[in-house]
């Protein structure tokens, strides 16, 4: 099988970004462009990123995953505990998330360590999400093989059955990871493959600023 890709092309010409046009805070930085990809109106799922680990082989593995909350301690998602990302984490506590935005033509690149939030905290986001999304996370156990989709139908079904009219629990190994960066990139298209990219670097208490070449 062979296919040739190479006429594939887009040129970027949407935005610019320069070292005076960036806050000294990368949070703030990344509220901006948030905020202003929201207004938008352009970008589905704003909120996808690609979560990058590294296994036990030194092997990395990317998967897209939904950030839940960011404040200027760090970047929350949830997960099982003892899914492929969570195993990674708990050997490998350094991870890199990633938002691309091809309608803005801006990507941000965010380098951290990930570290589990508090019990309460992920029990008052569980209690939050629809009975739906807690009782698959009670299904579900994340990452192990299993034979057939029936499998997982018919489980959901006793569940829903045995929670009827119930409150349904946060699973023991499910929760909240927060990611504290210690390296940001944003990453704006430019025509001719020019691209602006600037990168913040933290140094004990505060962070550094610089541009790269494309």
């Amino acid at each position: 099988m062979s296919k040739n890709l190479q006429d594939y092309r887009k040129s970027y010409e949407k935005g610019e970004l320069t070292l005076s046009s960036v806050t000294s805070d990368p949070f703030e930085q990344f509220e901006s462009w948030f905020t202003a990809a929201e207004k938008s109106g352009t970008v589905e799922e704003i909120n996808a990123m690609t979560l990058s680990t590294a296994d036990a082989q030194g092997f990395p593995r990317g998967r897209v995953v939904l950030l839940k909350e960011f404040t200027t301690e760090g970047f929350i998602f949830y997960t099982n505990y003892g899914s492929e990302k969570g195993t990674a984490i708990a050997a490998n506590n350094k991870v890199c998330i990633s938002f691309f935005w091809p309608a803005l033509e801006q990507q941000i690149i965010i380098k951290g360590t990930a570290e589990k939030i508090s019990v309460e905290k992920s029990e008052s986001y569980f209690s939050q999400r629809p009975r739906k999304s807690q009782l698959g996370a009670l299904v579900s156990d994340q990452s192990r093989t299993i034979d057939d989709r029936e499998t997982l139908e018919k489980k959901l079904a006793a569940l829903e059955e045995q929670f009827e009219g119930r409150e349904v629990p946060k699973p023991a190994n499910w929760g909240g990871y927060l990611i504290k960066p210690s390296n940001f990139e944003f990453w704006q298209g430019r025509r001719s493959r020019l691209h602006d990219r600037v990168v913040y670097e933290k140094e004990d208490a505060s962070w550094s600023l610089k541009r790269l070449q494309p």
